[in-house]
């Protein structure tokens, strides 16, 4: 086999593994084991697009509902998904954010967001933080999102932000589904020391 044959082979290859990882970070292609100059090249081929600053995702990729949230905890691997975007996934409550919300632990720095990628922090200890956090493996990639209490307790602790009716509607929207236990939202309300704010509406679902 020539050069340029084996060059071409390689190329495929990385194709191939690009097409696989569907969405991917520029350290996730290396991993896969092809240089950065392979990213140039299907770029150029017109293979693989851009979908903001180190991330990359196949021509076959589509992706789902969830796609942004892939994109930004790809873009954010520390990052959690909180508050409404996790109630949006969870399919709880009627909120629909236009925005990504992404909680950070405490001692992370602020980050820099793209504008084709509207993402909001928040800033949580590294016991709420920790608490409470699922993996799912989605369409190009796995995102890591605060379970359905986890997510009502932080509505309540972030009630100032949002409303207390929007922790209301989702806790008791939560329950209806059968999305999390009394005991579940407790132990979310603790960590999250909202226990006496949520207490009244607790005892409203007992």
């Amino acid at each position: 086999m020539g050069a340029h044959s084996h060059i071409n082979a390689k190329i495929e290859r990385a194709t191939e593994a690009a097409r696989r990882l569907g969405l991917f970070r520029a350290e996730e292609f290396v991993t896969a084991g092809f240089p950065h100059e392979y990213i140039r090249r299907l770029l150029k081929r017109g293979t693989i697009h851009q979908v903001s600053r180190g991330l990359y995702a196949s021509d076959s990729f589509e992706g789902d509902q969830n796609r942004s949230l892939v994109e930004a905890t790809k873009r954010f691997p520390k990052g959690v998904v909180c508050l409404i975007s996790a109630l949006r996934f969870h399919e709880i409550g009627t909120q629909s954010p236009f925005q990504v919300w992404l909680a950070l632990p405490s001692d992370a720095s602020q980050p820099r967001t793209a504008e084709e990628l509207p993402i909001r922090f928040c800033k949580f200890s590294t016991a709420t933080h920790n608490f409470g956090v699922e993996s799912h493996h989605l369409p190009g990639g796995r995102i890591h999102v605060f379970t359905p209490a986890k997510t009502v307790a932080d509505c309540f602790k972030y009630r100032n932000k949002f409303g207390v009716d929007v922790a209301v509607e989702a806790m008791k929207d939560g329950w209806k589904q059968r999305k999390f236990t009394l005991a579940d939202l407790a132990d979310a309300a603790a960590i999250c020391r909202v226990r006496k704010v949520v207490q009244p509406y607790l005892e409203m679902l007992a």
